[in-house]
């Protein structure tokens, strides 16, 4: 009974803790702590916010696939669409286009900006290692391209092509940018919400913090090994773009957005000061929206907030803005929510103006979706082995499933399998005032 004992002891012991995301057993199980239950697809607009979706197999060599989003109403004006590439987050190892956060995320973006959102399912890590969600949104991208689909062939203006995404997936954004520009499909702009760029050395506000963030340095510390399979380490120009790279950009514009309390908010100015800097030399748009008082993620997991909304209504803005004469030396101004945005498309000697600061939000955290910042475990019940795990060379049986090609697939979940969350708290707010540096 004690060897036994021991044998379970070892095989419930954690070997690694990314928590929100997930964690890693000794025995080699993954266990996925944020996954919001799945969503079917409906082609019936009146049962999602006027907005069809259908699932479609992008690349059956690898599965990759992807749920398309088409707003009615605006595809009945007779008008072609703005085409969305989105790219969701969660770290490169959790979360799906078919789940509803994401779901209803690119439902959201196809309802208020009127475009049709390719929302992208690529393959995760650990399972399926950095460079696959590369290579996933890649595949996505060309197939976009080639207007494959009849939604896209019919509804959709090849010439207004954005890719979009957060977190991680603002990190897939930016290099699937790279590799578009170096191979010759054109892209419209780029939309990096919050981006997940690191490296070896600590920036400033990243020494500062406190660790009370959603993400504490030391775990992000850990992130890159773990999704690279070991392969790569915090120096990976991977997670910080060379000054030569970001020249390399043809996107006619840019749109970076960070959230004041986010340890990874100095990583996405840093990006938009090169971005902004090659742009004013070159001709291009670069715009940064930054959301004070809120921390990563916030505009998914509590999006009737003022500043979710405002950080939606910036997106819209940026996707559907006309073209504008140049004032100020070169510099285009529009006007969204009130407030003057400036786009950097010449060089100029003009003072450069601040950039779009969505104010504190008035309310506290909302967790309308009934899961809080922690993210949840999936169980329904009290035993481990029904908890929403994939397996790796481990024992348990997972209460979900996962196909050959390591995506997932499975039932809804029930809303009874998550327990609430502390919302995140603030971690140090960088010092000094907010400016385009």
């Amino acid at each position: 009974m004690q060897a036994n004992k021991s044998f379970v002891d070892v095989a419930d012991e954690v070997d690694l803790d990314l928590s929100p995301f997930l964690k890693r057993y000794k025995d080699g199980r993954i266990e996925r702590l944020l996954m919001s239950p799945f969503i079917a697809a409906s082609e019936n607009p009146t049962a999602n916010r006027g907005v069809g979706t259908r699932d479609v197999v992008i690349d059956h060599g690898t599965g990759v696939s992807a749920r398309l989003f088409l707003p009615y109403r605006a595809a009945m004006a007779g008008r072609r669409l703005p085409l969305v590439v989105y790219i969701h987050g969660g770290s490169f190892c959790t979360e799906s286009a078919f789940c509803r956060t994401y779901h209803g995320y690119a439902t959201s973006l196809a309802a208020n900006a009127g475009a049709l959102v390719v929302s992208v399912e690529y393959r995760l890590a650990p399972e399926h290692p950095i460079p696959a969600a590369y290579d996933d949104a890649w595949s996505a991208l060309k197939w976009v391209a080639s207007l494959a689909d009849p939604w896209l062939a019919d509804y959709a203006d090849p010439r207004r092509t954005f890719l979009a995404g957060d977190s991680a997936g603002g990190n897939i954004v930016y290099h699937t940018a790279a590799r578009a520009s170096r191979e010759g499909i054109d892209i419209e702009g780029a939309i990096i919400v919050q981006p997940y760029f690191w490296g070896a050395e600590r920036l400033p506000s990243e020494a500062a913090s406190d660790g009370a963030g959603v993400f504490p340095a030391d775990e992000v510390d850990l992130l890159w090994p773990f999704v690279t399979a070991g392969q790569a380490g915090n120096d990976d120009p991977r997670l910080s773009p060379p000054d030569e790279e970001i020249a390399s950009l043809m996107c006619r514009r840019v749109l970076v957005a960070v959230a004041e309390r986010d340890i990874l908010r100095e990583r996405g100015c840093r990006l938009f000061a090169g971005i902004r800097d090659y742009y004013a030399r070159t001709g291009g748009e670069a715009t940064l929206v930054e959301s004070e008082g809120e921390d990563h993620g916030f505009h998914l997991y509590s999006p009737l907030r003022a500043t979710s909304r405002r950080l939606m209504s910036s997106i819209v803005g940026f996707i559907n803005q006309p073209p504008a004469p140049e004032l100020n030396g070169g510099l285009h101004w529009h006007a969204w929510e009130g407030k003057k945005i400036n786009r950097i498309s010449t060089m100029t000697t003009a003072p450069t103006p601040k950039p779009m600061i969505l104010g504190v939000p008035r309310r506290p955290f909302r967790d309308v979706f009934g899961y809080g910042m922690d993210m949840k475990h999936h169980c329904s019940g009290s035993s481990s082995t029904t908890c929403m795990a994939s397996t790796i060379g481990g024992r348990g049986k997972a209460a979900s499933s996962k196909n050959n090609y390591g995506l997932f697939s499975g039932p809804v979940w029930p809303n009874k399998a998550y327990k609430k969350g502390r919302p995140a708290a603030a971690a140090a707010a960088l010092p000094g005032t907010h400016h385009v540096i």
